[in-house]
């Protein structure tokens, strides 16, 4: 008798990522373009070495994606479509996901917040 078919696991470490609710503030922050660590440390008040780890594991997962522009390094969805399954999701559960602050956002020195018009 043959076994069934076992997925491999990219779709089940795409799940462990998005088990930790910091890694899902990250991808909706950053989900309507792209956001620096100094940008996501004001936005979700979480420390700057806290943000850098779960973008690193976001990153070698290629859920995220870097641009540098000067000394800035901002991070940017790889695949929009991620947001989709993150939606589903809290419908499924019955909840809803947080408002994130649009740019400018106070506190944050990133060129997209201190150069935007107010």
């Amino acid at each position: 008798m043959n076994s069934p078919a076992v997925m491999d696991n990219q779709p089940a470490n795409i799940f462990r990522l998005l088990g930790q609710p910091n890694r899902l503030a990250i991808l909706l922050a950053i989900g309507g373009g792209e956001a620096c660590v100094c940008h996501l440390e004001a936005v979700l008040g979480v420390r700057q070495a806290t943000i850098s780890q779960h973008l690193m594991a976001l990153r070698n997962a290629g859920l995220v994606t870097t641009v540098r522009e000067g000394r800035h390094v901002y991070y940017r969805l790889n695949d929009p479509q991620i947001l989709e399954i993150i939606r589903l999701a809290a419908e499924i559960a019955g909840s809803s996901l947080p408002e994130l602050p649009a740019s400018p956002v106070p506190g944050c020195p990133c060129p997209h917040c201190t150069d935007a018009p107010e």
